[in-house]
């Protein structure tokens, strides 16, 4: 196909398309004349995934080219493929806190660690999710927010829920390509989703237990 016929299938203007190239996020098509290339369907999937990554993860073209590379590197297993997906949205952190021997820094990542191994998930030591949650329930402990750290068995419970259903789903689509796109928008938009659902749930719940209104107040 031609690069408009690639651009109508990906609805990916071919400035972006032509901007992705020049930065490694897409190969090169193959030539057939001196300002003519062909491209087949790998540049289409690579093409969905790159705008994933880059409009709707919101990362920048450096670690897009850089998930890219590891995401469609031969010899990679269905597992890493998707694992490598969800963790480029997870750029790994800097400890937070008061530096070395912060006593709830080290109690946090005790706390996900057994809380890891108790509800035995096979997850990587490398997750970058394992230090952004322990860095919240460092902070909630220095904040003395107790009663929010005894709820985390539960958001455990609803977290493994959640991704059942949503692993089921992507699984679904076949073709592992796709499925690293689904990840990428799934974990990228999901999460605003989850967020909205959550506070409008709570508003709801507020209003039933305390005996207020739904009036618009704002």
């Amino acid at each position: 196909m031609r690069i408009a016929e690639l651009s109508r299938r990906t609805g990916v203007p071919i400035p972006t398309i032509k901007y992705y190239m020049r930065e490694g996020l897409l190969p090169q098509g193959e030539r057939t004349g001196p300002n003519q290339a062909r491209y087949g369907e790998e540049h289409v999937r690579r093409l969905r995934l790159a705008r994933a990554l880059v409009e709707v993860g919101g990362l920048p073209v450096a670690s897009a080219r850089e998930a890219l590379a590891l995401i469609f590197s031969s010899g990679v297993s269905e597992f890493d493929v998707l694992g490598k997906a969800q963790y480029a949205l997870t750029p790994p952190r800097e400890r937070a806190g008061d530096g070395a021997g912060d006593d709830a820094g080290d109690e946090a990542a005790a706390q996900v660690d057994e809380l890891i191994a108790r509800r035995g998930w096979q997850v990587k030591p490398g997750n970058p999710a394992r230090r952004t949650l322990a860095d919240a329930l460092a902070t909630l402990r220095r904040l003395g927010e107790d009663d929010y750290l005894d709820l985390l068995e539960t958001y455990a419970e609803t977290a493994e829920q959640l991704a059942d259903t949503e692993v089921r789903a992507i699984s679904r689509r076949g073709d592992l390509h796709s499925m690293a796109e689904a990840v990428v928008i799934w974990t990228a938009l999901g999460d605003p989703v989850i967020a909205s659902l959550r506070r409008l749930a709570q508003e709801a719940r507020a209003a039933r237990l305390l005996g207020g209104t739904a009036e618009d107040t704002s």
